[in-house]
């Protein structure tokens, strides 16, 4: 394994494994010199293998998949490997942008072109020519916009807020989104022929929940990170504390694991991660998750000894005991094998 956890005198120490092949796999795959997206799940590798394939065509990619999957480091992966890579990569989260500044953002303005414009501005359609524009959150571009966009991508020029001149423009595109653009579609939030040019290479980025083999794999690679930014590098971790990681659905996915490493490091005790060093959502999760399956336990135990003791008082009839505990005598036969009772 990647990350273990070994007994020493009852302290159990976060130790970081790698095997050899599987790493030179990975660097081979990955060529981790132009990329730090990393994993270990067949899913996964089978996207970065077509990654590989595409890179160097001009092919718009739709990235989609939970926030904080990873999809911004796939889109620079994509350029990264494409005869683009020299060029910029310029990111737009789409979502961050009042709707009505998208335009102006993306396009550019003239001079006077509306309240505030005191001189004329390149918009990302400019700033990315001849390199790629990632366009993260898509779906929260305006569907008035979206014809626009629609325009610029199949004409490959733009026209500045302000301006009826066209600006020719060479750039690829990227896009990601948490949403499911063909669902967007069929409800009319967005439009069918700006999906098909997007998704000219649909990809669909795995959740974390979904790909727990990455988690070891993260966990040192983040653990390097951190190190590498000055944290201590020698932190035990309890087997509790590994196990919550382990197990837990990370939500919040790559993103929310990172953090979560670093909360731990921060909050561990005498160089020890401990369940309590952990984020509160995750630990409380688990305490919450702890007394539920004590409470179901406690009921299981009491059910147990109401069936003993209404058999005891039945002298063994099944018949006359069911009807003690108010329940059918099938009930009856199913718990009592349920709790090993005979």
């Amino acid at each position: 394994g990647l990350v273990d956890c070994v007994d020493h005198g009852g302290k159990m120490r976060l130790l970081l494994i790698r095997d050899r092949t599987e790493q030179r796999h990975l660097e081979a795959v990955f060529k981790k010199k132009q990329s730090n997206f990393e994993s270990n799940d067949p899913g996964m590798l089978e996207i970065v293998d077509r990654i590989q394939q595409i890179a160097p065509s001009n092919a718009f990619v739709l990235l989609q998949g939970e926030s904080g999957t990873g999809k911004t480091m796939l889109g620079r992966m994509i350029h990264n490997h494409s005869h683009r890579a020299r060029q910029p990569f310029i990111e737009v989260n789409c979502a961050a942008i009042p709707e009505s500044l998208i335009e102006s953002e993306l396009f550019g303005h003239k001079k006077g072109s509306f309240t505030g414009a005191i001189a004329d501005r390149a918009g990302r359609f400019q700033s990315a020519n001849n390199g790629t524009l990632f366009l993260d959150e898509n779906s929260e571009i305006p569907l008035h916009l979206q014809a626009k966009l629609l325009r610029a991508i199949q004409e490959q020029e733009i026209e500045m807020v302000g301006s009826d001149k066209p600006v020719k423009v060479d750039v690829r595109i990227i896009s990601a989104s948490n949403r499911n653009l063909r669902d967007m579609v069929d409800s009319g939030e967005f439009r069918a022929d700006l999906f098909y040019r997007l998704a000219v290479i649909p990809l669909t980025v795995l959740p974390l929940r979904e790909r727990p083999g990455d988690i070891p794999l993260l966990i040192y690679h983040f653990c390097k990170r951190l190190a590498a930014r000055g944290y201590p590098a020698d932190i035990e971790c309890s087997q509790e504390a590994m196990h919550m990681m382990m197990t837990y659905s990370w939500p919040g996915n790559v993103r929310e694991l990172e953090n979560a490493i670093e909360h731990g490091i921060i909050c561990a005790i005498d160089k020890k991660v401990t369940p309590e060093s952990l984020p509160q959502n995750i630990y409380n999760f688990y305490r919450k998750d702890n007394a539920e399956l004590a409470n179901h336990r406690d009921q299981e135990l009491l059910q147990s000894h109401q069936i003993k003791s209404a058999l005891d008082e039945a002298q063994g009839n099944k018949s006359d005991a069911a009807k003690i505990l108010g329940i059918d005598r099938t009930t009856l036969w199913r718990r009592m094998n349920k709790f090993g009772i005979h």
